[in-house]
C-alpha cells in the first residue's frame, strides 16, 4: 500500500536519529562531560557544558523505555491518511533515560492507556518509502 501520510521532516541536524531508527536503534542526544541525556539537541543544562550548539553532544543509544507523562486520544483524522486510524493514542513518554519523547502508542484500545504505564519505543518500518517511525507500546 503506498504511503499516503505527511513524510517525516528529516533534515541534516537528526537524520543520524532516523538512520538509528532504520536499524533499529533507538538514538539521544548525550552530553560528553556528564552523560546527561536530551531530546531535542541543546545544549548540557545539567553540567553546563555550553561548547558550540550541539557540539558537546553525542549520539548514543537510549534505553527505549519509559513511562506515559501524558496523552491524547484523537478522534478526528488532523489527515486524510490517518483516517483509518482514529481513535488513536498520541502520548508524551518520560523516557527512563530522562528526556521527554512525543509518540503514539499502538497495539492496545486507547482506553487501556494511562499516565504512569510503562512503555517501550518500538519500530514501524516503512522501508519502501525510505524510514522507520518510532512508537510506543505498553509494556504488560
Amino acid at each position: 500500500m503506498a504511503w499516503d501520510k505527511p513524510l517525516p521532516n528529516i533534515d541534516l541536524d537528526i537524520k543520524p536519529f532516523w538512520d538509528g531508527l532504520r536499524e533499529h536503534k533507538f538514538l539521544l542526544f548525550r552530553c560528553k562531560e556528564c552523560g546527561t541525556s536530551y531530546w531535542p539537541a541543546s545544549y548540557c543544562r545539567n553540567c553546563g557544558n555550553d561548547g558550540e550548539f550541539m557540539s558537546g553532544l553525542e549520539w548514543q543509544e537510549g534505553s527505549r523505555f519509559g513511562t506515559v507523562f501524558v496523552f491524547n486520544i484523537h478522534h478526528t483524522a488532523f489527515h486524510p491518511g490517518f483516517k483509518d486510524e482514529v481513535p488513536y493514542v498520541y502520548a508524551l513518554i518520560e523516557l527512563d533515560d530522562g528526556p521527554m519523547f512525543g509518540t503514539n502508542i499502538i497495539g492496545c484500545t486507547p482506553d487501556e492507556v494511562a499516565i504512569g504505564k510503562r512503555v517501550e519505543i518500538i519500530f514501524e518500518d516503512h522501508l519502501e518509502e525510505g524510514f522507520t517511525l518510532p512508537k510506543a507500546r505498553l509494556v504488560p
